[in-house]
C-alpha cells in the first residue's frame, strides 16, 4: 500500500538545526504573497491528521508546529488574510486567494493561548525542528481514508520515528489536562 503522508516526511525526516533563527512563511500565490516572519524555531512540530489543518494536495497529514505569538509578525499583504472558521478554537488565518493557512491563533481562554500554529513547509529556509510525533491519526478515516489502511499508516509513521497518537502527544495532553484542572480548582 502506497500512501503520501506529507512531502516533508514521505522520504524520511531531515533533522532540524540547533539554534535555528526562524524565517519567512509565504502563501502559494504567484505574486503579492502573504509573508509571515517567524523569529526562532517551532516547538512540538508534528504530523497532524485532523480535518482542520491545511494539507498539501494528496497528503494525509499536515506538518504543524507552534511559536509564541510574540515571535510571529505578518510582514507583507496582511489584507489578503481571513479567518477560515470563527467558531473554531484555533483561528486559522488563510490567504483569501490561494487558500493556504499561514498561521492559527487561539484567542479564547485555552491551554495553548499565546501560541501560534504554523506550517514550516511554507518557508524556503531549511533547519526548522523536524516533526516529533503524529497526532489525530484516526481522524484521516473521518476524511475518507479506508480504515483498513490505518494500521499501515501507523506502521509507516513509526518507521519514520514518529509515534502515532489519536490525540496529541502525552506532554501536550498533560498540558491541556493541567489547564483544565487548574481552571476547575482541582490542582
Amino acid at each position: 500500500m502506497s500512501v503520501s503522508l506529507h512531502p516533508l516526511i514521505d522520504n524520511g525526516i531531515t533533522k532540524g538545526r540547533n539554534n535555528f533563527p526562524g524565517g519567512k512563511l509565504r502563501c502559494h500565490c504567484p505574486s503579492n504573497k502573504v509573508e509571515v516572519t517567524i523569529t526562532g524555531d517551532v516547538l512540538h512540530n508534528h504530523a497532524c491528521g485532523c480535518s482542520q489543518c491545511w494539507k498539501p494536495a494528496g497528503s494525509l497529514f499536515s506538518i504543524v508546529g507552534v511559536v509564541p505569538v510574540a515571535n510571529l509578525k505578518v510582514t507583507a499583504n496582511q489584507g489578503k488574510l481571513a479567518v477560515v472558521d470563527r467558531k473554531a478554537a484555533i483561528q486559522r488565518y488563510a490567504c483569501k486567494q490561494c487558500g493556504v493557512h499561514l498561521f492559527g491563533r487561539i484567542e479564547k481562554d485555552h491551554a495553548f493561548k499565546g501560541l501560534d500554529f504554523i506550517h514550516v513547509e511554507l518557508s524556503d529556509e531549511k533547519g526548522w525542528q523536524e516533526p516529533q510525533f503524529a497526532a489525530f491519526v484516526s481522524s484521516i478515516i473521518e476524511q475518507g481514508f479506508d480504515p483498513k489502511g490505518a494500521d499501515h499508516v501507523r506502521w509507516k509513521l513509526r518507521s519514520l520515528g514518529l509515534e502515532p497518537y489519536d490525540v496529541l502527544s502525552p506532554a501536550l495532553m498533560d498540558a491541556l489536562s493541567t489547564f483544565t484542572g487548574n481552571r476547575a480548582g482541582k490542582l
